[in-house]
């Protein structure tokens, strides 16, 4: 997937503003709890439209199903002057509903239309090629690997300590993914 220069800049934002919003100074995870009041103050968030559309974009954090990859896929590549309207991008969308109302509130705005496309690239980006969530996935499958591999090793002439040593290095690679993917509101891969 390409990602133009300004969607890899956006998705730095908001990818930072999804982190802000995550963990407490106890490092507890209170992300559901600071979007929820963002969403409430939706009237006073869209004053930021336009400098700042990452800070709006995150109150629709995981508003969004996508039926169409490929036109997600075209939009990352576009740059900020080539994007389509959001009339022809909410074809391939489906809006939570729990979010219709704050997508209204956002396409009353002058440029609302161009905060929701924003917000779709951005949510479909990050689900998709979430950096620590990539690491993890790399994470899980070397641990698999690394499981296949020691099961092929057991059946050998040569089973020694080190096959064991191995496998629970892998899994507590697996262990470690898993832990993650849990503190992002994930569910855990068993």
């Amino acid at each position: 997937m390409s990602t133009s220069p300004f969607f890899s800049e956006l998705c730095s934002a908001y990818q930072a503003e999804i982190d802000d919003l995550s963990f407490d100074s106890e490092g507890k995870n209170v992300l559901e709890k600071r979007l929820k009041e963002k969403r409430a103050q939706i009237g006073f968030l869209v004053q930021m439209l336009e400098t700042n559309p990452e800070m709006v974009a995150v109150v629709l954090h995981q508003a969004f199903r996508f039926t169409s990859p490929s036109a997600m896929n075209h939009l990352l590549a576009q740059d900020a002057d080539e994007l389509p309207d959001w009339t022809s991008l909410s074809e391939s969308i489906e809006i939570a509903p729990w979010a219709q109302n704050l997508v209204k509130t956002i396409l009353k705005e002058p440029r609302g239309d161009w905060c929701l496309i924003l917000a779709a690239a951005l949510e479909y980006r990050y689900g998709h090629l979430d950096p620590h969530r990539a690491e993890s996935d790399d994470e899980t499958r070397a641990g698999e690997e690394d499981r296949d591999l020691v099961r092929v090793q057991r059946h050998d002439d040569n089973h020694t300590e080190d096959h064991d040593a191995e496998e629970d290095e892998a899994r507590v690679r697996d262990e470690a993914g898993n832990d993650w993917l849990e503190a992002q509101g994930f569910d855990r891969k068993e």
